[in-house]
């Protein structure tokens, strides 16, 4: 039987998962923190909408293949302000991914551009497929004459 390699085993189970008062189920985490993951050729991509986030409040870290993404957005504090809408979800959140063993996590690259930060996650060379050469009939080891009647398994002719 194969099996299909699944690097993100139980893949954002623990995503709903967030931090602080203000933000409150696991819906107001996703809508805080969408994500989009794909692979592309051998590492995956993840790519995290943080907008009004501050970049310098972002934290990435991995522990035993867990990758946690920590952000927070800080409420509007001004004085003058009447609130006709608020949608945007204030506060501290966090996304949980469990990473593969096929995941190289000591070379994992994180960027910041226009409020998206993008995680790029190589496959580890073991995972990679390869391909296996196969020798040829004469090139393959052949006893001789002489080291088969040492081993006594010639046949006399």
């Amino acid at each position: 039987m194969v099996l299909t390699f699944d690097p993100f085993r139980e893949f954002d189970r623990l995503a709903g998962q967030a931090l602080g008062p203000t933000s409150g189920s696991a819906g107001a985490a996703n809508m805080a923190m969408p994500m989009d993951l794909y692979r592309s050729g051998d590492h995956f991509v993840l790519h995290c909408d943080l907008a009004g986030v501050d970049p310098g409040s972002v934290q990435v870290d991995v522990d035993n293949h867990v990758l946690t993404i920590r952000a927070e957005r800080s409420p509007r504090t001004d004085s003058d302000v009447q609130w006709l809408r608020r949608e945007r979800v204030n506060g501290t959140f966090e996304r949980r991914l469990t990473l593969g063993d096929g995941l190289d996590v000591e070379h994992i690259t994180a960027t910041w551009q226009d409020g998206v930060l993008t995680l790029t996650i190589p496959v580890a060379e073991a995972a990679k497929p390869r391909r296996i050469e196969i020798a040829r009939g004469e090139d393959s080891p052949v006893l001789s004459k002489e080291s088969q009647v040492l081993e006594g398994t010639s046949r006399p002719s």
